[in-house]
């Protein structure tokens, strides 16, 4: 029997309504959302299962709208006898892994990514950074990319999620450049993303300052169950790492990709997200069409996941 790894969404994978059938039918996961409220002092419940898309597309409202929806369908599988060998999380996401882990409280970790989503919305002014998905080419493009607009201004990549699939952040217009030059050496699709910050790139240096005044007050452990960074795709030894990794992860890439394979050289053989949508599924797919991709996000997936796993 392989090992078994579970991974926790970021930004982008929320929904109206996300986590509402799991917490009408196990106590465990109506417990999250209710902690979630009590921790950020308003009705985060209602704001995620009746709110308005335009309310939960605040980064601030987001991040921990996210979380709380992980955890609850994390808190099911536990209940249902269901551990992880090895947890991580994309950007956002590891906040989650943390929680999974017992390095971070639940009620600490989304509090802190309230203000997370806040700093890194406030660290670079609305409408002057941007990011862009390039579909197509390789790390190494991408990156030639990158360097041949830096004239112009900021943009690094900002996302490794899997092969031919890289995000780039940074000033609009160098953004742009990038899309354009990508799409001379031959990008399937160079696309402008729907969001409000260049999440992940050195313009987001501030934020992970006013980031690391907040994790001082936060009470780190060490983690039951191995957590592999973004910044670097390895394991965080011990909790001395972790609040330097997750300053540093606000304005660094995410290596991805290099993430995911780290798992699987190391046994894992069955990837379960857990948390809304599919993202991570899907890139998975792309990094080892060998491995067994399972996801939790509502009944149906949940029954679907247990099968697979009792089968």
């Amino acid at each position: 029997m392989g090992k078994s790894a579970f991974v926790f969404p970021g930004q982008g994978s929320q929904t109206i309504g996300m986590g509402r059938e799991l917490a009408e039918n196990y106590a465990a996961a109506k417990k999250v959302f209710e902690e979630a409220t009590e921790a950020l002092g308003f009705d985060i419940e209602a704001m995620i299962f009746d709110g308005d898309e335009e309310t939960l597309k605040i980064t601030e409202n987001t991040q921990p709208a996210i979380v709380t929806t992980s955890v609850a369908c994390l808190e099911v599988l536990k209940e249902k006898g269901i551990s992880p060998d090895v947890v991580a999380g994309l950007s956002l996401g590891e906040y989650t892994a943390h929680v999974a882990a017992g390095s971070i409280t639940f009620a600490d970790a989304v509090k802190l990514v309230r203000k997370r989503g806040k700093f890194m919305q406030e660290a670079v002014p609305i409408g002057v950074g941007t990011m862009a998905a390039i579909i197509g080419l390789t790390q190494a493009q991408v990156i030639d990319c990158c360097e041949q607009a830096e004239k112009i201004g900021v943009v690094e990549p900002a996302n490794f999620n899997c092969p031919g699939q890289i995000v780039v952040a940074g000033e609009v217009s160098a953004v742009e450049k990038v899309c354009e030059t990508a799409k001379e050496k031959g990008a399937k699709r160079a696309l402008i993303l729907p969001v409000s910050a260049p999440f992940h790139c050195s313009m987001l240096k501030p934020a992970g300052d006013k980031l690391a005044v907040e994790l001082d007050k936060v009470v780190i452990h060490d983690g039951e169950i191995p957590v592999i960074a973004n910044v670097n795709a390895e394991y965080i030894k011990n909790k001395d790492e972790i609040k330097p990794l997750l300053i540093q992860q606000v304005s660094t890439c995410v290596k991805w990709e290099d993430s995911i394979r780290k798992m699987i050289d190391d046994g894992v053989d069955t990837l379960i997200e857990v948390g809304p949508g599919k993202t991570l599924s899907g890139f998975a797919k792309k990094i080892d069409r060998t491995l067994n991709i399972l996801n939790v996000e509502d009944l149906t997936s949940l029954e679907k996941t247990l099968e697979r796993l009792e089968g």
